[in-house]
């Protein structure tokens, strides 16, 4: 008689090994996440190319008009749908996306494997910072053979650096979203929470074109601030107060409320994806 042995799937024996261990388990997942976004068309029309398209339509044809900084509106518009698009890469993909794979049963599945399960997280993370430097170069694309912008090489690195920090600090908001909410509705919700934010903190126009109540309330949101970082690399203090009709305030003020955003997000989100592990069991 014949025996078979199965071998045995554990995290630190030889089936482990074989994908070259636990770096190699973290770098087969970033390939998974980055690949399965590149596949989906509507993904990156939808987080890359629509950015794109809305700078071209508002952004462009304002590339004459002169804020008081001496900034043109289409310069600093670029940062405007740069952070408009890297808030909605965050809010999707690990409100809306992670959320889906939840519901279907994929984030328990890979509790049960060898993969770490913070090589999910990082995985999310690596492709969202990829895409938001996409975000960056489709702006680019657009405004530097047109001369619409008016910003240097290092600022334009300093944008990109801004830009996918801002998508690494609010993915913990998304992530809270996704374990809070019931899968078939993260969508809707995600929309009802990014919408508000990026409207009431000026990515689609000018806080100073808005009713008043609207610049009362954007300094109490954090994508306000992910903005005022963003303008404030492409422009100067007197252009970002023409463009919001708000009094300055310094860097670190805008900093705190974005790293407190990301900090307060990561608290719900562990909270919440424990208490769904629990009531999964």
């Amino acid at each position: 008689m014949t025996t078979t042995t199965v071998p045995r799937l554990h995290p630190h024996g030889s089936e482990t090994h074989r994908t070259g261990g636990r770096l190699g388990l973290y770098a087969l997942q970033i390939r998974t996440e980055v690949a399965a976004a590149r596949r989906n068309v509507e993904y990156v029309i939808g987080l890359v190319v629509v950015p794109t398209l809305l700078y071209a339509m508002f952004g462009l044809p304002n590339s004459n008009t002169f804020v008081p900084g001496g900034s043109t509106f289409a310069t600093l518009a670029v940062g405007s749908f740069g952070a408009y698009g890297v808030v909605s890469l965050a809010i999707f993909t690990f409100g809306d996306e992670v959320a889906k794979e939840r519901g279907r049963g994929w984030i328990r599945t890979l509790r049960a494997t060898p993969v770490p399960p913070s090589a999910y997280l990082v995985g999310k993370l690596t492709m969202a910072a990829v895409y938001s430097v996409l975000i960056v170069a489709g702006l680019a694309a657009v405004s530097v053979p047109t001369g619409a912008a008016d910003i240097s090489a290092a600022n334009w690195l300093w944008l990109t650096l801004t830009l996918v920090g801002g998508v690494l600090a609010f993915s913990t908001v998304g992530l809270a979203l996704a374990f809070l909410v019931r899968p078939r509705a993260a969508a809707a919700i995600a929309n009802l929470v990014f919408l508000p934010l990026a409207f009431c903190s000026g990515f689609f126009f000018p806080l100073s074109e808005l009713p008043a109540f609207l610049r009362d309330v954007a300094p109490f949101l954090p994508t306000y601030h992910l903005g005022q970082l963003v303008w404030r690399v492409i422009g100067t203090q007197t252009d970002t107060a023409a463009l919001t009709g708000i009094a300055p305030e310094s860097i670190g003020v805008h900093v705190a409320w974005v790293v407190g955003s990301m900090i307060i997000g990561a608290a719900v989100a562990l909270l919440a994806a424990r208490r769904d592990a629990v009531t999964r069991r």
